[in-house]
């Protein structure tokens, strides 16, 4: 038996629908067993369809262990997705995939349900989508008990999706179990954030499913465009802008500029490896070879985050700085002020530089959240 039981991903403000849904759904749950008569009407039954069943079965279970797994998992994914999509997106979310997985199960089956888990299911994808690089806290039963760390996307995607509603069935047999359900609640869970970040309608993250996606298809392209002898040191994709490496400049002899042109394939081929502790690495001994250096703008960037994330902030700052003076019409420049000035701020005790940071920042920040965090270092500062 894997149970989570909470996550590594911190809260920005307090996930109020989420709480309230939790609530509700305990509620119903006790009120039922009051008068279970009248709560048949509510489930979602394929041969004496209502419109109001898509909604109300989903707030009806079959018995304890029935709602204390679904809100268990809702509780814990739920938070964050709460956290990132607002309240509204967040309700609007939850329901609508209620509604898309009662439609799943109507199309597949003759058999009434009732429960929260498609729902459930949509948001757990949801969170696979928002936040794939983070790490789910398992308490495991199996010849002893023990807890540990396991990454999100992982866990989501061969755990809870593939294993669970797959494999699981077809071992021990479907039970009363309705998995078509779960199914359509995990593609719409996870179908409509990956749509709504394509189309730029959510807020992105370095570290989401689709920028992963995005750096997937950027290290293909550059395979693809190495294998045919395509100068990659000065590539950049689509309308962003091409940055030569400077490694011709006269002043450099030969030996130099050949270890500038290694180091620079060296970072390249970890980041086609997906190596990120590597490339760092090399692009440090770049940098230090020639400040003048500067990566593709995703590569720079990534690399900058990577030594945030491993407190060599110094170095990290450096980075970010690179990219700033490379990269000025990046879309999300903002954020990487942002994070400069808090850099600069909690671990460099470089007053002046967090503060021209922080204030360039906020000019152009929208996100509530982030802006109350500009805002409140640039008071304490």
């Amino acid at each position: 038996m894997i149970i989570p039981i909470g996550t590594d991903n911190p809260l920005r403000k307090n996930p109020s629908v989420n709480y309230a849904l939790v609530v509700v759904n305990f509620a119903l749950f006790i009120l039922v067993n009051l008068d279970a008569e009248r709560a048949q009407s509510l489930l979602l039954q394929p041969e004496r369809l209502r419109l109001h069943q898509f909604i109300t079965y989903a707030f009806f279970h079959a018995n304890w262990m029935h709602i204390v797994g679904n809100m268990l998992f809702l509780y814990i994914f739920g938070n964050n997705v709460n956290d990132k999509l607002g309240n509204f997106g967040y309700l609007l979310l939850y329901l609508s995939a209620a509604v898309f997985s009662g439609i799943g199960h109507v199309l597949t089956s003759n058999t009434p349900v009732l429960g929260a888990s498609g729902a459930v299911a949509a948001v757990t994808g949801a969170y696979m989508v928002l936040f794939p690089r983070t790490y789910v806290h398992i308490l495991y039963v199996i010849i002893f008990i023990g807890t540990m760390e396991v990454p999100a996307f992982y866990f989501i995607l061969f755990k809870l999706i593939i294993w669970d509603n797959v494999f699981e069935p077809k071992l021990y047999g479907g039970g009363n179990v309705a998995y078509t359900a779960h199914i359509a609640g995990y593609i719409f869970g996870i179908g409509i954030p990956l749509l709504m970040l394509a189309l730029k309608l959510l807020p992105h993250s370095q570290f989401d499913l689709w920028a992963l996606i995005r750096r997937w298809r950027q290290r293909q392209q550059y395979r693809s465009m190495s294998g045919k002898g395509y100068d990659a040191y000065s590539y950049n994709q689509g309308s962003r802008k091409k940055v030569k490496a400077k490694v011709t400049t006269p002043s450099k002899d030969e030996s130099l500029l050949e270890e500038i042109m290694q180091l620079r394939s060296r970072v390249s081929e970890a980041f086609a490896r997906s190596e990120m502790e590597d490339a760092a690495r090399q692009y440090l001994r770049l940098a230090k070879l020639d400040p003048d250096q500067v990566l593709p703008q995703q590569q720079q960037l990534d690399i900058a985050n990577k030594l945030m994330q491993t407190s060599r902030y110094s170095d990290a700052a450096g980075a970010y700085e690179v990219f700033l003076q490379h990269y000025e019409k990046y879309p999300f420049i903002e954020q990487v002020r942002l994070m400069l000035g808090l850099l600069y701020s909690r671990y460099l005790n470089e007053k002046d530089k967090a503060r021209e940071q922080l204030g360039q920042a906020l000019e152009k920040l929208t996100d509530p959240g982030q802006r109350k965090m500009c805002e409140d270092e640039l008071s304490r500062l």
